[in-house]
């Protein structure tokens, strides 16, 4: 495919990346919108279709995560093969991650409170001890190799003058924000609303990348028009 190509592909898979996400979190926030273990379970039960819905997303999350790893490579190879697949297996690992333990957690959950609605679960106590454990907030672990994979193909984009410099450049400082913060949050260091706040910089850069991409494509490598290719 050409990188113009390559480029409105990543474009709408940015998008529909948002719009996942974004649907992710007010379904999940109806589905679980209860106080205690026994509350939201029950809530679940009640809002299964909705769960039903944020596994398909997460689904279609991980997708994403791998197709915009792929098309990112192919823009962006040919500034610096090595950093383009470092941040190829960036994004990868976010994918897998996101599949590996949301979608499993969230399976879990709904399976608990539909059990538990059937009166099919023998334990109480063991019930409430295991839906606690699901209902805890996860480590972002993948949101970290997000980080690391989206700084390195916003330098590539710079690198390269891919993109206008102000836009690469604020996607360098945005992600690299984050590369900073999601450790120190996993770490416990850093919580309430500035571990919500550390994203909005992000998501600016996102959206406004992506309707980049769709609307203009992406340059050919300053290396490449000079030629000099990549090693």
């Amino acid at each position: 495919m050409t990188r113009t190509t390559n480029a409105r592909i990543a474009g709408f898979t940015y998008l529909c990346y948002i719009t996942i996400g974004i649907s992710n979190e007010v379904l999940m926030n109806r589905a679980t919108s209860a106080e205690g273990t026994v509350a939201t379970l029950a809530r679940i039960a009640q809002y299964a279709t909705d769960m039903r819905l944020v596994i398909l997303l997460k689904v279609l999350e991980c997708f994403s995560a791998v197709v915009l790893a792929v098309i990112l490579y192919g823009i962006t190879r040919d500034v610096d093969h090595e950093l383009a697949m470092l941040g190829l297996v960036c994004r990868v690992a976010e994918g897998i991650l996101i599949g590996s333990i949301f979608v499993p957690n969230d399976m879990g959950l709904l399976w608990l409170a539909e059990a538990r609605a059937g009166g099919y679960v023998p334990d109480p106590a063991t019930t409430n001890a295991l839906g606690a454990f699901l209902l805890m907030p996860k480590a972002a672990i993948g949101a970290v190799f997000f980080a690391v994979g989206t700084t390195t193909f916003s330098y590539l984009l710079l690198r390269g003058r891919m993109v206008p410099q102000a836009l690469a450049w604020s996607g360098v400082i945005s992600s690299a924000l984050l590369v900073v913060g999601l450790p120190l949050q996993l770490a416990g260091f850093l919580s309430g609303p500035l571990a919500s706040y550390q994203w909005l910089p992000e998501i600016v850069f996102t959206i406004v990348l992506a309707l980049w991409f769709v609307t203009k494509g992406v340059a050919t490598p300053a290396m490449v028009m000079n030629g000099q290719r990549a090693g």
